[in-house]
């Protein structure tokens, strides 16, 4: 059983940082894409950034310069930095393990508020 939990939302201020991390349990964690996506009130869920498990990484265009994904295989953790946080990246953000099938997290909330 793939089981992913998220931790390090919160509540900070524009210009803020915070650092999402994600642990994954239950597969091989090397050997699949993870990422990071978020779904805002009343919008549909969309994709932050994904890493492959070579490393490489894609980021949404809203999100690229300010936000960093990376992980560690040996703790089986994938890591979101947010930087430059806006209000607009309120949302709560999911950790995403890909393959067949894939998984999702529970969810951490992010409010950026001054």
């Amino acid at each position: 059983q793939v089981q992913l939990v998220e931790s390090g939302g919160g509540l900070v201020q524009p210009g803020g940082s915070l650092r999402l991390s994600c642990v994954a349990s239950g597969s091989v964690f090397s050997i699949n894409p993870m990422g990071w996506y978020r779904q805002a009130p009343g919008k549909q869920r969309e994709m932050v950034a994904l890493i492959t498990s070579s490393s490489t990484t894609y980021y949404a265009a809203s999100v690229k310069g300010r936000f960093t994904i990376s992980r560690d295989n040996a703790k089986n953790t994938v890591y979101l930095q947010m930087n430059s946080l806006k209000t607009e990246d309120t949302a709560v953000y999911y950790c995403y393990r890909g393959g067949t099938p894939d998984y999702w997290g529970q969810g951490t909330q992010v409010t950026v508020s001054s």
